[in-house]
């Protein structure tokens, strides 16, 4: 799929398919600069970008 056609997922979603918890997914918003975008009072995400910020190992630094 690619980047234009990708479907926005929500926090929801994103906890889901990495097998979190939804406040960890706020956390590293707010700690770990998880790529995340504000659409109004939700939060959206890529899971493209969501998974290669993973690969890079980021939610296990420090920001």
């Amino acid at each position: 799929m690619s980047p234009k056609t990708e479907p926005w997922v929500s926090v929801d979603e994103l906890a889901q398919h990495l097998g979190v918890t939804k406040d960890s997914v706020y956390r590293w918003i707010d700690r770990k600069g998880l790529p995340a975008r504000k659409v109004g009072k939700l939060w959206k995400f890529k899971l493209s970008e969501v998974d290669e910020w993973v690969r890079k190992g980021a939610a296990g630094r420090p920001k």
